[in-house]
């Protein structure tokens, strides 16, 4: 108890030096959670825009409908089987749809075209569809209109309240034909949803492709994406083997080895961080020593055994370091929550380029707590582990030498 009463002692008899050390360790904690707040916040931000514009968490299909996406390897629209999906307590909500190609045509232009048949409300509720509709109305349950992409209406030379024409293959190669006004023009950030895709109700999805009461998916959406594969898992026991229950990672995985390579670069730029936080703390021990190191030749001098005074120096770093660490993380607290409430958000051709990947332009933060508490651990331990450079010059320390001036 004397040597932690000793220690603190000294920490404040040199204040000057105190507050540079715990400066040193403040900066370090701060700058560490910010970085890693935006490094997840980004790749969080880059997932919820591949689920909320087009795919959702997870999707149940027919078996074998994935190799063969084709309207015969659609199944029935079943209440029980989405009475069993909604049981999974993780599972929020459920859009049905009947998704399919066709040709889009109007006077002398064609162009190909996703058509997919939703449930307005419930799709709603998962991809947020109707905050897209920049011009006109969005559809009700039971419209016989569309909603079409913009770049797709722009190629068509089509514009809202325009009739377009519908011509494809229906449900076990039935013909698909139909007239449909627009009743509104919707904006995606990808180019590829802005160009090809084309929205009627589910009814009359399921009528112009002669596929009464067929489905080709259900999207889902969860409560909890961090328990992705365990609810994928307790969705597929729940509903045999008949369907097949797929992540949107299983779907889409460009998607995650992208994210990988891009964590990977922010591993090389952490190590390089970490680096210099080492430095900045390293610089203040140097300093220290330089400076106590007359005084800790008298104390051996005088009697006082070296692992006595190995002790009082790692009692003083251990302060020293847990104190920059918390008020670290406490100054983290507001400026993370800054950065997730105002996103730093690009412009010009920066955000250009990001919208064309299908991406919003902006780095979020994420309000993870364990990014706060991973962070000022690292932290702490790499200015514990640092604090031994200090313990070794004691072992080495000549009295003599070190009271020569």
């Amino acid at each position: 108890m004397w040597l932690m009463k000793l220690a603190w002692k000294n920490m404040w008899r040199n204040r000057n030096r105190t507050a540079i050390t715990i400066a040193a360790i403040f900066f370090a904690v701060i700058l560490s959670v910010v970085t890693s707040s935006l490094q997840d916040g980004v790749f969080d931000n880059l997932i919820k825009n591949v689920v909320s514009f087009y795919s959702g968490y997870v999707q149940v299909h027919k078996q074998g409908y994935w190799d063969e996406r084709i309207l015969d390897n659609t199944f029935a629209q079943s209440g029980a089987v989405e009475r069993k999906i909604l049981q999974q307590k993780n599972i929020s909500d459920i859009a049905p749809r009947l998704e399919s190609f066709a040709l889009a045509s109007s006077e002398e232009t064609t162009k190909g075209c996703m058509v997919t048949g939703i449930s307005p409300e419930e799709e709603n509720r998962i991809t947020d569809l109707q905050r897209r509709v920049v011009a006109g109305e969005y559809l009700t349950a039971d419209d016989r209109s569309v909603l079409v992409g913009q770049g797709l209406a722009s190629r068509l030379g089509l514009q809202l309240h325009d009739t377009l024409v519908l011509i494809g293959q229906g449900y076990h190669g039935a013909t698909a034909a139909g007239k449909y006004p627009i009743k509104g023009i919707l904006k995606f950030g990808s180019p590829d949803l802005n160009d090809q895709s084309l929205f009627l109700s589910l009814p009359a999805a399921q009528e112009f492709y002669s596929a009464e009461s067929m489905l080709t998916s259900y999207v889902l959406a969860l409560r909890n994406p961090a328990s992705l594969v365990g609810t994928a898992d307790g969705v597929r026991a729940a509903i045999g083997n008949t369907y097949e229950t797929m992540t949107w990672e299983e779907m889409m995985p460009e998607i995650i080895q992208h994210i990988r390579t891009d964590k990977g670069s922010m591993y090389i730029i952490q190590g390089i961080l970490y680096m210099l936080i080492c430095f900045g703390i390293i610089g203040t021990l140097l300093m220290m020593m330089v400076e106590r190191k007359y005084e800790m030749g008298m104390l051996v001098a005088l009697g006082m055994k070296k692992i006595k005074l190995m002790q009082l120096l790692l009692m003083e770093s251990v302060l020293t370091v847990i104190s920059g660490c918390v008020f670290g993380i406490m100054a983290s607290v507001p400026i993370v929550y800054y950065l997730y409430k105002y996103p730093i958000r690009f412009t010009g051709e920066m955000a250009k380029v990001y919208e064309e990947f299908g991406f919003e332009p902006i780095f979020p933060a994420s309000r993870d707590v364990n990014i706060f508490l991973t962070q000022g651990a690292i932290v702490l331990v790499l200015g514990l582990l640092l604090s031994l450079y200090p313990m070794i010059k004691v072992v080495q320390l000549d009295p003599i030498k070190a009271m020569k001036k």
